[in-house]
This record gives structure tokens, C-alpha cells and sequence, in this order.
């Protein structure tokens, strides 16, 4: 998969100079021999901080071995000026984590008060006002502390990818879905860069390639990834037109970014000039890491490249669209289990996801456009969706929006998709999502979510919430469990 960072951490000691350097220095090579043994990719750095001038040998030393995510690890109580000087300097995505003693049998020479060095450090990040990510203990084994490494490594690659992301833009936000504008501003705030363009200007784009020399071989390409499902052959060679189109604009356009991910508007007019739905297009180039959104959906596509990130596999938007029938709930008893009636719902949109993703699919008709452009015809410029139930197994649903004062807030929730048929149109399954009412009615309600939301195909709402605290958005809503209220639920 393309188009996502390739996280380079480093693990670097620091010592306060009235304790042992040598303490930090061995425990920070029982971690990286962890960190070897489980299989989980680490740097280790020779310098040990505990002065300024140490602060600029370890920069020298972080640029020499290409470091972009840093553990900062206090081996002994560690000096908070230098250790948050550097955090500061050094400038990309910052972990702290510090050494729990080793042995009751060495605490005169052997021990470190790295717990307490954890505060000083704490209280200076503050002062500095850095963003720094800290795991939920970050005092820990050296075992341990190769853990709260691994699970760094995601919540890295979101914070670097997110500021080297440009979201290109085609076509205004439709006025029907009003859901799909808001304010750009803290976008530029996050680093993201955004250039938006006409319609016009995709159009253009796609009559340029005409002929290209590489569309039978991207058209032979999908043909490969549809399988049986290749029910309009005839349409491939212009869907791969439109795809190399968008792909040969991303390459001239990336500018100072490196990472891309699109906003496309995506009907009623397109399908009238360019004689297809793209819906196949954006999931195949999902599949490749470059996210496309519906609808012109700015914050839904940051929201897919963010799960991107988080999980290193394709993403899926979805409407959060309707409820399950109580007919259908009985019937499927079995797949149901113990989730009740209101933890279930079916997420759907009209074509967009991945093959990858899909139980079964094939390539359809969009309903709804057909019903409104090609009245009692035969399908023909709204074909391109790939339909069929999405595959059962876990998933997180997200959303990272922009509200109308351009405050940035997000939610995170785990759950699953039910091996349960849809019995319906699009790409469509059954999710499950555990105390989804009140996460519906406290959370996506209440603080005015759009109603697209981000799929990743895999538990992924520790790295998801630890990314959205580390850039620095504090307004992270989950489905809180039963017995935990959220500040509006009525109390009676």
C-alpha cells in the first residue's frame, strides 16, 4: 500500500547527571533487545541526554539515521529541561515512557525514580507546550515498555501523515448535503493542505487521457480484481481513463506535500458527462492507500486516510444509514447473539468499498441515480458501483469534523459486522457497535456528526483516540458502556 509515511522510530535514553548514565544506557538496551525479540521496529540511538549539549549531539544523531517518531525514555529520573528541549527540537511525533525498577534486591545503586522523573518531565512538557504522546502507564519493563513502543508506531504514522496530507477537492459541496461542508480552517492548523477545483477541471482532466498507452493494462488490472464480478466489461477502460487521470494529477500536484487523498462530488451531473458512476474507482484506489470520499466530503476523506494510517488497510466510507428490521433480528438469532436490537445498524453507500473488503461484490447499477437520471431505460450512465455485503469481522467506526466555529472534535468506536445478509442494494452489511443508541443519540446527535463515517477494518480505537490526543483534539467521543452516563443523558 502507497501514499502512507514509513514510521523510523527512535529509542533514545536520557539521565539526570546525579544518577548513573549507565543505568539509562542498559535499560535502554534490555528494551531494544525486547523490541527485537517481539519483532517491533526501533532505532536505538547511542546517545544518552543529560545536558544541552547532548540534546545537540542526539539531533545530529536523529538526522543522521533518518528518525521521524522518537521514544523518549528515561532510563533514571531523567533531566526534564534537556528531555523536553529535545522533544521540542527534534519536532515530530514525541512518546514518553520511563523504567520501572528492576529488582528489590538493587535499590540503593540500582535505583532509578524514573516514576517521579515522569512528573518533572510532564509538568515541563507543559511548559513548553509540546504535544507529546504518552501511553496509558508509561512506566513499565523494559517488556513493557517495547509494548507501548508497538502501539506508538500507528499513532506516529497518523500525526505524520496527516501533516504532509493535501486534500484535492472536485466540485462544490452539494447543497443537499449541507452535512458536508465546514470550515477548512483547522485543517491548515493540522498541516493538511487543501486545493479545491471545479468539475470542470476533473472533466478536462479525463478527456486528457484519451488513448493513454496505459488504460488496457489498468482495465485488465480490474478485470483481475473483479473477478465474476466483471458483469460490464465494456466500462473498464473508462474507469481506468478516470483512474490514471486522478492519479497523473495527483503526482503533478503534490507540491510540498507528500500524501494525498481526494474529495470528488460525485453526482447528479457526472454521471452525464462522464457516463458512469466512480464509485468502483474509489474503493480501488482506497485499496492502493488514496482514499476517495463521497460528495465532495473534505473531512470524511481525512477521516479514511486517518484509519489508513491506523491500520495500514484499505478504508470504507459509509452512510451510518438505517435500522435492522425485528424480523430480520429473529431470523438471524444465531449471528446476533447477545447484542440487543439498538446495538445494531446497517452501514451502507452506493458502491465505494474496496473488493478487497467485500464478502461478495460485483459491479451494478447505482438504484437511486437510475431511478432519477434513466427512468424505465436500461442502466447505462449509471453504472460503476461494486455492490454486495461487506465481509463479517472487526471493525472501528471514526470521524474526525470540523464544527461550524471550527472546533475540531472525533469519535472512535469498536464493533463488528454480523455474517448477516443485508437484503439490500449498495455496499452494505450489518454492524454491531455496543451501546450504539446512546452513542447515536449522546455522541453523533448531540455534537452534530455528519453522517458518513470512516470504516477501518480492524480494531483500531486505542492508536485512533492516543492520534486524536496527540494532534491535539481533546473532544474524543466513544460508545460509552452501560452505567457510565454521558453529561446529557437524561437521568430518569
Amino acid at each position: 500500500m502507497r501514499n502512507l509515511p514509513v514510521v523510523n522510530t527512535g529509542l533514545i535514553a536520557v539521565s539526570r547527571d546525579c544518577f548513573p548514565a549507565e543505568l539509562s544506557r542498559t535499560r535502554r538496551i534490555q528494551v531494544a533487545a525486547e523490541c527485537a525479540k517481539a519483532g517491533i521496529p526501533v532505532v536505538e540511538l547511542e546517545t544518552v541526554v543529560e545536558n544541552e549539549n547532548d540534546v545537540v549531539k542526539a539531533l545530529k544523531e536523529i538526522a543522521e539515521k533518518k528518525i521521524n517518531a522518537l521514544c523518549l525514555y528515561l532510563g533514571n529520573f531523567g533531566p526534564e529541561g534537556p528531555t523536553t528541549l529535545l522533544a521540542q527540537k527534534f519536532g515530530g511525533p514525541v512518546m514518553l515512557a520511563a523504567a520501572a525498577e528492576d529488582s528489590g534486591k538493587d535499590l540503593y545503586a540500582g535505583r532509578g525514580d524514573a516514576y517521579c522523573g515522569m512528573l518533572s518531565a510532564s509538568y515541563n512538557v507543559g511548559l513548553r507546550r509540546l504535544k507529546v504522546h504518552l501511553p496509558s502507564y508509561p512506566v513499565g519493563t523494559p517488556a513493557e515498555v517495547a509494548g507501548m513502543i508497538r502501539d506508538f508506531i500507528p499513532v506516529a504514522r497518523v500525526s505524520l501523515g496527516l501533516r504532509n496530507l493535501k486534500v484535492f477537492s472536485f466540485g462544490p459541496r452539494p447543497h443537499d448535503f449541507l452535512t458536508c461542508h465546514a470550515p477548512i480552517q483547522p485543517l491548515f492548523d493540522l498541516g493538511v493542505e487543501v486545493m479545491e477545483n471545479s468539475e470542470l477541471d476533473m472533466y478536462d482532466l479525463f478527456q486528457q487521457k484519451k488513448g493513454d498507452a496505459r488504460i488496457k493494462a489498468l482495465a485488465a488490472d480490474m478485470a483481475k480484481d473483479l473477478g465474476r464480478g466483471n458483469t460490464y466489461p465494456e466500462l473498464l477502460e473508462p474507469l481506468a481513463q478516470f483512474e490514471l487521470a486522478l492519479l497523473d494529477y495527483m503526482e503533478k500536484n503534490l507540491g510540498a506535500s507528500s500524501y494525498a487523498v481526494f474529495s470528488n462530488k460525485c453526482w447528479p451531473a457526472f454521471e452525464k458527462y462522464f457516463g458512469f458512476t466512480p464509485c468502483y474507482i474509489n474503493g480501488h484506489l482506497a485499496q492502493q492507500g488514496i482514499p476517495i470520499s463521497c460528495e465532495s466530503d473534505i473531512y470524511g476523506a481525512l477521516s479514511e486516510y486517518v484509519v489508513t494510517c491506523a491500520t495500514m488497510l484499505p478504508p470504507a466510507i459509509l452512510d451510518i444509514n438505517n435500522t435492522v428490521p425485528y424480523d430480520m433480528i429473529e431470523e438471524a438469532k444465531g449471528q446476533v447473539r447477545d447484542y440487543s436490537p439498538h446495538d445494531l445498524w446497517m452501514g451502507f453507500h452506493c458502491g465505494n468499498t474496496s473488493s478487497s473488503c467485500m464478502a461478495t461484490s460485483m459491479m451494478k447499477y447505482q438504484l437511486i441515480m437510475h431511478r432519477m437520471m434513466e427512468p424505465d431505460k436500461e442502466p447505462n450512465i449509471t453504472r460503476g458501483t461494486l455492490e454486495g455485503r461487506i465481509k463479517p469481522g472487526s471493525v472501528t467506526i471514526f470521524r474526525l469534523q470540523s464544527t461550524s466555529d471550527a472546533l475540531l472534535r472525533a469519535y472512535v468506536a469498536e464493533g463488528e459486522i454480523l455474517d448477516i445478509d443485508p437484503k439490500s442494494f449498495g455496499s452494505i452489511a450489518v454492524f454491531a457497535v455496543r451501546e450504539m443508541a446512546r452513542f447515536y443519540r449522546h455522541v453523533l446527535l448531540e455534537k452534530r456528526f455528519p453522517h458518513h463515517t470512516a470504516v477501518a477494518f480492524d480494531h483500531a480505537g486505542r492508536a485512533l483516540y492516543d492520534a486524536m490526543r496527540l494532534i491535539g483534539v481533546h473532544d474524543v467521543g466513544f460508545n460509552q458502556p452501560r452505567g457510565m452516563m454521558y453529561p446529557t443523558e437524561h437521568p430518569f
